[in-house]
């Protein structure tokens, strides 16, 4: 009984109802997780101390991080997940489940030793100054010293109760957490209350995850008896069949965050030596960028449980009309937002802080930023869809190409030439060259695999 429900919605939900239900959850709480990263700059920036708002930024690259060990264990387990469904295997759903939970919380745990025992080479390495160190180090001392596991936890379980079609419930669980760290943030941050500036912040993330990690773990309780999702102790295994299911998507998709992580350090250092005021202006205009992203990101993961099953499935057709679909809706959307952007820029910045210096470095920066976008869409489209079928070595090589061969050596090449404001574009370049690559690796893709199991199937 308690497979027949997700059959229903992989197999014979219309195409856009599918979408819809898996995608639009994941979306929002996507939404929803930038919003509340917007908050920490937001409420921060309302002190109007740009070393407060440049700790927030300097600090972000740690926390990219924890995307490392997410998609590790969370991408890895719900793609292996969700295939094991298509094949219903159900025993290595639960299995592959209690591997990825359990795996989580020890290098989440590892991640948190590791850079709190590091914390002062790491403060250099960011690009943190006299200036900005303490204020970095507070910051970070919640996020990565007490707040690395549930906030690793929080992410990778949404991942495994996604992968068998409860979009919602994943949301739900990302959200409420959201939700809390942008009524606390004020709270702690600003002087009416706590007064603790960019460390209230922290302190606030930390909690917020911790709230929705007893959400996901209240949940799975309440639905033992009808879900797959297992993360008893009993359950884990380092059986080869799921320690490579798991690590062939989830080590690719690791080492793109890695590189995500090294990316940003670079660009922070770069922007460092123009000031805090620079510093704070790039923040901005990355967290801004970030909406825009993190809904590429959102649908991309939403339909992936979809993909997954019915690639496993064998059911060619749907798979492929679901992809074309989800790609319409999106480019769509995304252009229309980074129209938005480049019009508005200097609004936008605007509106995080009253200042004038700020305000003229983050409306060019964000410019930059908003070409790539459309391109972003394609790019992540095509890497979910890798994730999706198993495609580990495919999804590997895009992120090298992406951070290696492309973007890092532009950030020199930018920057030499165009001091600052030449640095978004080091994305441009490399969102074109891979957004156009994603979609012929695709097309190919599609016409082997229809060959292997016809396409008349749906």
């Amino acid at each position: 009984m308690k497979d027949r429900n997700k059959e229903e919605l992989f197999e014979h939900y219309p195409i856009p109802k599918a979408v819809a239900t898996l995608a639009i959850p994941t979306v929002l709480s996507s939404l929803v997780m930038v919003l509340y990263n917007l908050a920490d700059t937001y409420f921060v920036g309302m002190i109007n101390n740009p070393v407060q708002n440049a700790a927030v930024a300097l600090a972000a690259p740690v926390l990219l991080a924890f995307n490392a060990v997410n998609n590790l264990f969370g991408v890895g387990s719900s793609s292996m997940m969700s295939r094991a469904l298509g094949r219903k295997e159900y025993q290595v759903v639960s299995q592959s489940s209690a591997f990825g939970f359990y795996s989580a919380v020890f290098f989440g745990a590892l991640l948190a030793i590791v850079c709190t025992v590091f914390r002062e080479p790491l403060l250099m390495i960011l690009g943190a100054d006299e200036q900005t160190a303490q204020a970095t180090s507070e910051y970070m001392f919640w996020t990565v010293t007490c707040g690395a596991v549930p906030a690793i936890l929080n992410v990778v379980m949404a991942y495994m109760v996604r992968s068998e079609g409860a979009a919602l419930h994943a949301s739900i669980g990302t959200m409420s957490g959201c939700f809390l760290n942008m009524i606390l943030d004020p709270i702690f941050i600003l002087p009416w209350g706590f007064n603790m500036g960019a460390e209230g912040a922290g302190l606030a993330t930390f909690i917020s995850n911790c709230v929705a990690c007893i959400y996901f773990f209240i949940l799975l309780f309440v639905k033992r008896g009808n879900t797959f999702v297992c993360i008893s102790p009993k359950k884990f295994t380092l059986n080869k069949q799921i320690v490579v299911g798991v690590c062939a998507v989830g080590i690719p998709a690791s080492i793109q965050n890695l590189l995500n992580v090294t990316g940003s350090t670079i660009l922070n250092n770069f922007t460092s030596a123009f000031g805090a005021d620079a510093v704070a202006a790039m923040g901005i205009s990355q967290k801004v960028y970030m909406v825009p992203m993190q809904i590429s990101m959102g649908l991309s993961q939403g339909i992936m449980p979809l993909l997954s099953y019915t690639y496993a499935s064998g059911n060619i057709k749907r798979m492929k009309h679901t992809l074309k679909f989800a790609m319409k809706v999106a480019l769509t959307f995304i252009v229309a937002i980074a129209v938005c952007f480049f019009v508005g820029s200097g609004f936008i910045t605007s509106l995080f802080m009253d200042n004038e210096v700020i305000i003229g470095y983050g409306s060019r920066l964000l410019r930059g930023f908003s070409i790539a976008l459309p391109f972003l869409c394609l790019d992540f489209i095509a890497v979910g869809v890798f994730q999706s079928v198993g495609m580990g070595r495919e999804a590997l090589i895009f992120a090298i190409l992406r951070k290696i061969v492309f973007e890092i050596p532009c950030l020199f090449l930018m920057n030499a030439f165009f001091p600052l404001y030449g640095l978004p574009y080091a994305q441009v370049i490399a969102e074109i060259v891979l957004g156009v690559t994603g979609m012929i690796v695709l097309k190919r893709f599609f016409r082997k695999t229809e060959k292997r199991f016809g396409s008349t199937k749906e």
